[in-house]
């Protein structure tokens, strides 16, 4: 069975035939697959109302139109099968440990410490660092790079222990996007004195679907009114049971300004994964890892601190990591020493990359640079041409009621990022109250404490979400960003002036309701035939006034004899008029109606939107 021709040329029809496709493919990649000529596409595509070039990247829904037009069935393939895909073509097993069980070797658990702002993340971090400063090296400068290792004695034992502490961990969820699992062991730190708050929940959320086992640092148990058993009581309603109380989950009170019982807390994540984790890796196979954070330093070029998972990495190895490349010039530890190489669990700085990677871009050996080269090329445009795809449907407050319109959105995706925890909530909270409607939702997708990140507008690339930056601005090439993806960043400094303009936004994108309103009523007292017009009432207008172009419905004994009618044209003696007003004589035109007696009246009236309160 053929497709209908266009510009006589028959299509091939799918009959539910599966067509795979990447983001961002054009109707050339699609007619490849079907054996089609690309420009009968464009034909189709013009039919349904699209105008779309040959080789112009494309949206998913698009192609979806097509494929469902055409009968074929489309899959869109996932960047991490794509990846798969692009390192098989290369012969290269990416997330593998080569060599049976005897190559394994034990490594480091890596951990996360995650948990709601002011609570005392970064203060813990601080003081793990500092009970691990080597002796000799406390007058040395220590070096920020996004992750650090210490040594815990564990039973008269030396354990190394690898902590990811990039502010707000954007990372995390950033690799688990990615399908990547980066963390073996989530920290979850709550204050006794304010025990479980909202980010809590949802740091826990975080840490439960990236499948990994949790710590908790009951932290602030010197500050007054702390209460460590009732954070242990408010965990328990989130499946997190002490030990104490016959559960699993170790629980440690600390004070991490204090730098109270640290070292327990390193024993009881080392137990942790020893417990719950077979935490053992290859380290003689060509190394494998993750990319944490990623900047241009303007003396060192890309540098990227990598957390290496598999395998070993050295001075001189070819990697590519994302979309970039190189050969590693030089890597450096937390403590600004340079190292020959680093094995599974070791986080390094590595310089000799081409450009800057993004958190959770995956790290890999490779035998030449012109394979590193080849590899990173690929993602760099296979990246671009899903982007090409995603141009064009962003959101703006301003166009939000043309996007509703076109049934592009149905909801006002927000990221909110303010100078304390203290704003951001009282605004996430006034927001979520703002009473417009039922047809219109308003999601807050990601709130926090600090500069507008590069991390935020990739998550409002995604999401179509508008950033509003509550007395903070972007950083780094954060407004770059958005400008090239056409993000809309909204910066106040007063909190009900960005109130008020979301609510405005909101408002606008509501489908519009109408109310009638009556006009007025005339009683016809003759009727008057004529050949080019049809039939016209001639009439006193009773109440208010009729208005040529509105509304009517015939009334005859009280009852509705027609509705919908139009005022087609109105008399006043020999002269065409806009309007006849009460008390006053006219004729009326009721366009194709002739249907009309003496005595019936006409009720005029108009749909007025109503203003939304």
């Amino acid at each position: 069975m053929q497709a209908p021709s266009v510009g006589g040329v028959m299509l091939p029809r799918g009959n539910g035939q599966a067509v795979r496709l990447s983001r961002g493919a054009s109707l050339t990649d699609f007619a490849e697959k079907i054996n089609a000529n690309p420009a009968s596409l464009v034909g189709v595509m013009m039919n349904l109302g699209e105008m779309v070039t040959a080789t112009q990247s494309v949206p998913d829904e698009t192609l979806r139109m097509l494929a469902d037009e055409m009968n074929f069935v489309l899959e869109i393939v996932s960047p991490e099968e794509e990846d798969r895909e692009l390192l098989e073509s290369f012969d290269i097993e990416f997330g593998e440990d080569e060599g049976g069980e005897e190559a394994l070797v034990s490594r480091p658990p890596v951990v996360t410490v995650m948990g709601h702002v002011d609570h005392g993340k970064t203060r813990l971090l601080d003081a793990i660092r500092k009970t691990n400063v080597v002796a000799g090296e406390a007058g040395g400068i220590t070096q920020h790079i996004g992750a650090y290792q210490v040594g815990a004695e564990v039973n008269g034992e030396d354990r190394r222990i690898t902590f990811i502490d990039t502010p707000g961990h954007e990372a995390f969820t950033a690799m688990r996007a990615r399908g990547a699992k980066s963390t073996d062991i989530a920290i979850l730190v709550v204050a006794a004195n304010d025990g479980v708050m909202p980010q809590t929940i949802e740091a826990l959320n975080h840490a439960k679907a990236a499948e990994v086992p949790i710590v908790v640092a009951v932290n602030k148990i010197d500050v007054e009114g702390a209460d460590p058993t009732k954070v242990r009581g408010q965990l328990t309603e989130f499946g997190l049971v002490a030990e104490e109380y016959g559960g699993d989950t170790m629980f440690v009170d600390i004070s991490a300004k204090q730098g109270l019982n640290i070292e327990s807390l390193l024993e009881a994540v080392v137990l942790t994964a020893d417990a719950s984790l077979d935490l053992r890796a290859n380290p003689e196979q060509d190394a494998q890892g993750i990319a944490i954070e990623s900047h241009l330093d303007r003396g060192r070029g890309a540098v990227s601190t990598v957390l290496v998972q598999r395998g070993t990495l050295r001075i001189g190895d070819t990697v590519v990591v994302g979309d970039a490349y190189g050969r590693v010039r030089a890597m450096l530890d937390d403590n600004g020493q340079n190292v020959q190489e680093a094995g599974p669990s070791t986080p390094v700085l590595v310089l000799g990359l081409t450009n800057v990677p993004g958190a959770g871009d995956n790290l890999l050996v490779v035998d030449e640079d012109r394979t590193a080269r080849q590899i990173a090329e690929k993602r760099a445009a296979r990246e671009r041409n899903a982007n090409f795809a995603r141009k064009g449907v962003r959101f703006s407050l301003e166009n939000l009621d043309e996007a509703l319109k076109a049934g592009l959105v149905q909801e006002l995706n927000l990221i909110i990022k303010g100078d304390a925890s203290g704003s951001v909530e009282a605004l996430e909270s006034s927001l979520l109250q703002l009473d417009v409607g039922e047809e219109v939702d308003i999601r807050i997708l990601h709130r926090g404490v600090g500069a507008v990140t590069e991390s935020d507008i990739n998550l409002a690339t995604g999401s179509d979400a508008i950033v509003i930056g509550f007395n903070v601005r972007a950083a780094g090439r954060a407004e770059q960003m958005a400008d090239r993806e056409g993000v809309d960043v909204r910066y106040y400094s007063v909190i009900y002036q960005a109130i008020e303009e979301i609510e405005a936004a909101l408002k606008g994108m509501l489908k519009p309701e109408y109310e009638e309103v009556e006009l007025g009523t005339a009683e016809i007292r003759e009727i008057f035939r004529s050949s080019k017009l049809g039939n016209i009432a001639g009439v006193l207008v009773r109440s208010g006034e009729v208005k040529r172009n509105t509304k009517a419905r015939l009334l005859r004994d009280g009852k509705v004899i027609a509705e919908s009618l139009n005022i087609s044209g109105l008399r006043r003696f020999k002269d065409d008029v806009t309007e006849i007003r009460e008390g006053f004589e006219g004729g009326i035109n009721l366009g194709n109606f002739n249907d009309i007696k003496i005595d019936d009246v006409i009720a005029t009236y108009e749909m007025r939107e109503k203003p939304r309160g």
